[in-house]
């Protein structure tokens, strides 16, 4: 529930003047009647004047496909690189980093390793021509897991592949981020196989990464993973990896929607000795409050929400540095703005979570950041058009909806492509 002291520090919205017509869904899909709803104007973002500095922020992008492509399940992507990079340009004019190549770009889901590699090409060299900070993802998807077996042979297939992409993403200039490994979570028996290969891995970093730990949400085929199901057992393993490499970590990404967990996580990783290891919350549920901290301390992100909302990100952002600068509401705000889009963040990661890249991509078309309402592998039927149109709703409630007359149209279209009329 809303406190009256953050609704007191929330952006006020204001209406638009544009009005749509939406359909509501019973539970069997069927329309049940329609609303007429005025949308808001977007909310009042703000883009920083220098460095956000009291929190590091990426926001992990996905990538728009050629509207005309074979962009069907299987299929090589095909990349529309100039809306792809100029979305890229929008979070970094906003003040934050680019998490490329990741779950959200569809690592796994529809980008093959060539197009992964103009992908962390073409942004890094992107990033560098504005000063940006980005990190892009090093895993082994260029092996097939079926074509690994467990043993010395498939282990060292799948540390030979890692090696190859973290070559990539540092010849790019881009920080690495090692993600989790579906090759590995086939192939490792044992805690013990884990750390050999992340041991070799790590060993090739020429400056510190961010370690990505992926729960089965996002991923079912990372069951096991750390080697074990038993959620304390795989911590500890993780924990006693980024003890023997603290000077090659930045910072472990969490993404296992727990937000206890992380906070525990949180605390075990201030209390090592030696150089500081961030926890970049990767919890796109419970964001606002990891985000915002407590008197032990914050998370910083590097999350796929923050690539649909980042303007209320950065501004939410900029009001915790200002808290840090001595805004006696600074952090309270940050904390409000970012709890006002929690439950569009809810809604686009709902369960089967992995399809949450449906929803950013219908988001950035609805704003105009794309032509058409597509990924790459046809991955923009992973959602219901009861589910998106929910989302429109929930969007435009938290100031979303960048551009309400172009929103309105593109819902029209969509609602008539799919059989509801007025």
């Amino acid at each position: 529930m809303t406190t009256p002291t953050a609704t007191r520090l929330l952006p006020v919205l204001e209406p638009s003047g544009v009005t749509v017509r939406l359909p509501r869904f019973d539970a069997a899909g069927r329309a049940t009647g329609t609303e007429v709803r005025e949308l808001h104007a977007p909310g009042p973002w703000t883009t920083p004047s220098g460095p956000i500095t009291s929190r590091v922020a990426f926001a992990a992008a996905h990538v728009v496909p050629q509207v005309g492509a074979e962009n069907v399940p299987g299929a090589p992507a095909l990349v529309d690189w100039d809306a792809t990079l100029a979305y890229r340009h929008r979070i970094w004019e906003h003040g934050l980093g680019v998490a490329d190549a990741m779950d959200t770009a569809q690592r796994g889901m529809g980008l093959d390793w060539a197009a992964t590699q103009e992908l962390v090409r073409r942004s890094s060299a992107e990033a560098a021509s504005v000063g940006a900070r980005i990190a892009c993802g090093a895993g082994t998807d260029q092996l097939d897991p079926a074509s690994v077996e467990p043993g010395e042979a498939g282990l060292a297939a799948v540390t030979d592949a890692y090696r190859e992409q973290v070559r990539v993403v540092q010849d790019a200039g881009a920080q690495v981020i090692v993600m989790a490994s579906r090759a590995l979570a086939k192939v490792a028996r044992s805690p013990e196989d884990y750390a050999s290969v992340y041991d070799a891995v790590l060993a090739e970093a020429d400056r510190p990464v961010v370690l990505h730990w992926l729960g089965t949400m996002f991923d079912p085929a990372l069951a096991g993973y750390w080697g074990s199901d038993d959620v304390e057992s795989a911590t500890s393993t993780f924990l006693d990896l980024v003890k023997a490499h603290q000077d090659k970590v930045d910072g472990v990404k969490v993404s296992l929607l727990d937000a206890q967990h992380e906070i525990g996580l949180r605390r075990a990783l201030a209390a090592l000795e030696g150089s500081p290891v961030r926890l970049y919350t990767g919890d796109d549920f419970n964001y606002p409050e990891l985000i915002a901290g407590d008197e032990q301390g914050h998370s910083d992100a590097l999350l796929g929400i923050f690539a649909a909302i980042y303007p209320a990100a950065s501004t939410a952002l900029q009001a915790f540095d200002a808290g840090t600068a001595g805004d006696p509401d600074g952090a309270a705000r940050g904390h409000a703005i970012l709890a006002s889009t929690e439950k569009l963040g809810r809604h686009i990661f709902a369960p089967p979570t992995y399809y949450y890249k449906t929803g950013v991509a219908f988001l950035s078309w609805l704003n105009g950041f794309q032509p058409g309402f597509q990924l790459v592998g046809g991955l923009q039927s992973g959602r219901s058009l009861a589910h998106l149109v929910e989302l429109a709703r929930l969007a435009d409630g938290c100031g979303m909806l960048l551009d309400p007359a172009l929103a309105a149209r593109r819902l029209d279209a969509l609602l008539v492509t799919n059989g509801v009329t007025a």
